[in-house]
């Protein structure tokens, strides 16, 4: 046999998943692919990790999907129950603002989705183990005799929402998926996350469409957003303000070599505080560089309060990969001008600077602060950091430092940190981590101090 006859043989052996009928060499030689089905290796692929709870289709399992019914609309739906959840459970410990906190607090967030089909969905959710902020655990710097912490434990649902897409629900609308049906839709509670939460990261009632396939010049695609929102919508101070309504016009323009988001949200509310937002974001690589800018803007349309005020956050994320590693390098900054709110924001997710480090970070467990203010008011700052991924990605480091310097004497926010974060992976399910810090305030003698130990357990 010539090489070029072996290269043609072996060519079409691999497109077509078995040996071709048409035989090119002689059965005698030995280099002949064989007439026998060979399967895919597939030694080195870990094997799926078994759901919770499944019923009818596996989650990203092989296997025949279910005959389902048929609608009157003429969509077919497919019916399969996934049950899955996250529980946490951390020791920690911070000295900051000359108080000390130890404490034991849990988190279990259980969800079961009924999938419909691969646009539609019914999602409910609890969260049995917080409420309002508060964690269900131990207070070991209790000065009564209630150390045990029980305000968190409900079983209130959390979530539920029913998504999906008009033209898959109604498939008569657009016969030849020429996109004019291509319509999303969500109505029910349901978290929300806009301008990468410095809007809106929150958790409330609320309907929603989204339309895509709008064309913008120059840009690939056009998605716009219509929002509202009416019940269990906090404020900037992280309380429910049940008289407030939102309503919200979001649009993402993807160009070639950006993405950019133009956001507008307006709260109505019955304590004279209504307010108006405005965010502006986009998000490119620059030669190495991973970068994104971001401009959001709070107005009160009526009166200042504790719910509502004035401001502008500006704020900047750069982050490249060092040549020949999985590691990161990042340093992101941030300048708020007078006191930037958002339309938005849960109980336990801390202010609009999250992202600005893991030293400004709420952790969304407990009673745990993070090094430095995640208040955007009057101030500027920002972060180093650097993460290192080791053994395959089952572990990863993070040290940071970062620091905040207000711009108004009325509260003293100014401070410097550093930090470091440790995760190792056990098995497919389960997560430990360490965190510490360490920070130098302004309005502190002390040097502040924080330690945790937290354990995740996914199913």
């Amino acid at each position: 046999m010539t090489t070029k006859m072996k290269r043609l043989n072996l060519a079409l052996s691999l497109l077509l998943g078995f040996n071709s009928t048409v035989a090119l060499a002689s059965s005698n030689d030995s280099s002949r692919i064989p007439d026998v089905y060979v399967p895919l290796q597939v030694d080195d692929v870990p094997a799926r990790p078994e759901g919770f709870i499944e019923i009818g289709d596996k989650f990203l399992g092989n296997n025949a999907p279910p005959a389902g019914f048929t609608l009157p609309t003429g969509a077919v739906w497919q019916p399969s129950l996934f049950v899955f959840g996250n529980y946490r459970t951390a020791l920690q410990t911070f000295q900051k603002d000359q108080k000390t906190t130890t404490e034991w607090a849990n988190r279990l967030d259980l969800f079961a989705n009924l999938r419909l089909t691969g646009t539609e969905r019914l999602l409910v959710g609890f969260r049995p183990f917080d409420k309002d902020g508060k964690f269900a655990g131990y207070d070991f710097e209790a000065n009564n005799d209630n150390d045990w912490r029980e305000e968190g434990l409900n079983m209130d649902i959390q979530t539920l929402f029913f998504e999906g897409e008009l033209g898959e629900i109604f498939p008569f609308l657009d016969p030849d998926d020429n996109g004019y049906a291509d319509i999303g839709f969500s109505v029910g509670r349901q978290p929300f996350n806009i301008q990468d939460g410095f809007m809106i990261n929150d958790v409330f009632d609320g309907a929603g469409l989204v339309f895509n396939g709008f064309e913008f010049p120059g840009a690939a695609y056009w998605k716009i957003t219509a929002l509202y929102g009416w019940n269990e919508l906090h404020r900037r101070n992280n309380k429910e303000d049940r008289s407030s309504q939102l309503f919200g016009l979001f649009n993402e323009v993807e160009f070639l070599k950006a993405t950019v988001n133009f956001d507008v949200a307006y709260v109505t509310s019955d304590n004279n505080d209504e307010g108006l937002f405005l965010g502006l974001s986009s998000v490119q690589r620059l030669g190495m560089f991973n970068t994104t800018f971001r401009a959001n803007t709070s107005i009160a349309v009526q009166e200042e309060s504790a719910q509502m005020r004035d401001g502008t956050l500006l704020f900047a994320e750069l982050s490249f990969t060092p040549q020949s590693t999985q590691d990161l390098a990042y340093a992101n900054v941030f300048w708020g001008i007078d006191e930037y709110s958002s339309a938005g924001r849960g109980p336990s997710n801390g202010g609009p600077l999250g992202r600005t480090g893991i030293l400004f970070a709420a952790v969304g467990l407990g009673g745990y602060k993070p090094a430095l203010s995640n208040s955007a008011d009057k101030a500027f700052g920002g972060s180093l950091g650097y993460q290192m991924l080791f053994n395959g990605g089952w572990q990863q480091v993070i040290v940071e430092v970062g620091g905040r310097q207000d711009t108004s004497s009325a509260v003293s926010t100014t401070a410097i940190a550093a930090a470091v974060s440790y995760k190792q992976r056990l098995g497919n399910h389960s997560i430990v981590r360490f965190d510490a810090f360490a920070g130098d305030y302004e309005n502190d003698d002390n040097l502040g101090y924080g330690f945790r130990t937290e354990f995740q357990f996914k199913f």
